[in-house]
């Protein structure tokens, strides 16, 4: 903010314009294990909007909130979190606070204005970049150090006429309730974008992402492609996974074993310690279940490589290899080998012989990453997948000329999903501007128009102090 102050205003320490600057108390020995009583707030419950979260409530016993002669908290008040990573967090306490008795602990400073300020105004400003500013130059301390009462009259804040700063506060409420509303619809875009690649693995992995496609080959496909795949007999071991038939599939479809159509193999790694340095950094990339991506899809970087020795004690897996998790709490996570790897016995290996084939299966099998992890057993307490129970999982096989053109519709419904996550960081961090900008105007007075018959910030100074 500039130094230069618009017409009219005045810089105050922060001390002059309040009436208390205080912290509150908490037994000794904590509150922990208390259920009931007054609620006790502390900075985990500030927020970095300026509001509340009182999802984990904290209490006093009643007869010692009736003790308190300090710290309980009233309408208009502007709280700071005082220690800690959290120094300088403001919130403030409107119509909207639900108790209508609570306190701060000693980590918390209520700053309550005097009745002259619009306190609004000054709670603004010190949750702008300018006013946060000023509030942490009075850190002292090491990383859990903070803030004390000496703050407040370290704390510049530029004051503009009353009528002004109401007007300010009139126009940052309409203008930040537009942003706020913004954030909340683009939060929501995130959950719409999970539940359509949900859907469109779900609709891929039942036929009916395709079923337009079979329609028209029906009357134009003159040759076999099209007939059921050539496996092993499944039915049997496709049975021993599910106590009810298994969904219906479309007539050019069937369910086989997993193990029937696929080759399943297991990675390797057997050294033990597992992070002998004695294996590690050759030209042989390596990964482990970490690596693989949470969403499923290419495995394109690793973060550790083997060496000669390694590669001796590991197993390479071929560029296009399908990858699933079996071991911890990635289990079921998939993704398929951008380049060969080296891959150690947590996770399993699939090759069907064809690259487009390998890709369906993966879709498949992250369409069904919850009940792979559902048939998970505990074996010393944690969750494993083996050959044995992978090789007869149930995989709806369509026919090779639909799997890729399963393949190639849901990569590019998936690329423009992805096209709209992009968007929409771009788009959050243009909102995420636009409140420093604000209170960066308005603060520098270029929010609201200005009228030159207010009585100047000078004149309200000097009544404060007359009446101090």
């Amino acid at each position: 903010m500039s130094d230069e102050l618009p017409n009219g205003w005045a810089t105050a320490p922060l001390s002059e314009l309040l009436t208390t600057l205080e912290s509150g108390s908490r037994p000794r020995g904590g509150v922990r294990g208390i259920a009931d009583g007054v609620p006790s707030i502390g900075g985990e419950h500030l927020n970095y909007t300026g509001g509340f979260n009182f999802d984990s409530v904290k209490y006093v016993p009643k007869d010692f909130a009736a003790a308190m002669s300090k710290g309980r908290i009233q309408r208009h008040d502007i709280l700071v979190v005082k220690d800690g990573a959290t120094t300088g967090k403001t919130a403030f306490v409107d119509s909207r606070f639900p108790y209508d008795e609570a306190f701060v602990n000693e980590h918390v400073f209520i700053c309550r204005p005097r009745k002259e300020i619009e306190p609004q105004f000054l709670f603004r400003f010190l949750t702008s970049m300018d006013g946060q500013k000023r509030i942490l130059e009075n850190f002292k301390g090491s990383a859990q150090g903070g803030i004390n009462q000496t703050f407040a009259p370290n704390t510049e804040v530029p004051l503009a006429p009353l009528t002004e700063q109401r007007r300010i506060v009139a126009k940052l409420e309409t203008l930040l309730g537009k942003v706020d509303a913004s954030q909340q619809r683009l939060a929501k875009i995130p959950v719409l974008l999970k539940r359509f690649r949900h859907s469109v693995l779900a609709a891929a992995c039942s036929g009916r992402l395709t079923a337009d496609w079979r329609e028209e080959r029906t009357t134009d496909c003159t040759d076999d492609t099209d007939k059921k795949p050539s496996v092993k007999s499944a039915k049997s071991v496709v049975k021993n996974w599910v106590s009810e038939d298994l969904p219906e599939l479309p007539e050019t479809w069937s369910w086989v074993a997993l193990g029937d159509y696929s080759r399943c193999f297991r990675g390797r790694f057997t050294p033990r310690p597992r992070n002998d340095p004695r294996y590690f950094g050759g030209k042989h990339p390596f990964i482990q279940i970490g690596n693989l991506p949470r969403e499923g899809g290419f495995v394109t970087s690793h973060t550790q490589t083997l060496n000669d020795e390694g590669l001796a004690v590991s197993r390479k897996f071929p560029k296009g290899t399908v990858v699933i998790a079996i071991v911890g709490a990635t289990i079921g996570n998939t993704g398929v080998l951008a380049y060969d790897m080296c891959v150690t016995d947590s996770i399993v290996g699939l090759e069907t012989g064809d690259e487009l084939g390998n890709r369906y299966v993966e879709l498949f099998l992250r369409h069904k990453k919850d009940d792979i992890r559902q048939t998970s057993y505990s074996s010393g307490g944690q969750p494993n997948i083996n050959l044995a129970a992978l090789n007869p999982y149930p995989l709806a096989l369509p026919p090779l000329p639909e799997q890729q053109e399963i393949v190639r519709r849901v990569e590019g419904l998936f690329a423009l999903a992805d096209q709209l996550e992009e968007r929409l960081a771009k788009a959050r961090g243009q909102v995420a501007k636009l409140t420093p900008s604000l209170l960066a105007r308005a603060f520098a007075g270029k929010l609201v128009p200005q009228d030159p018959n207010d009585e100047p910030a000078a004149d309200l100074l000097k009544r404060l102090k007359q009446s101090a």
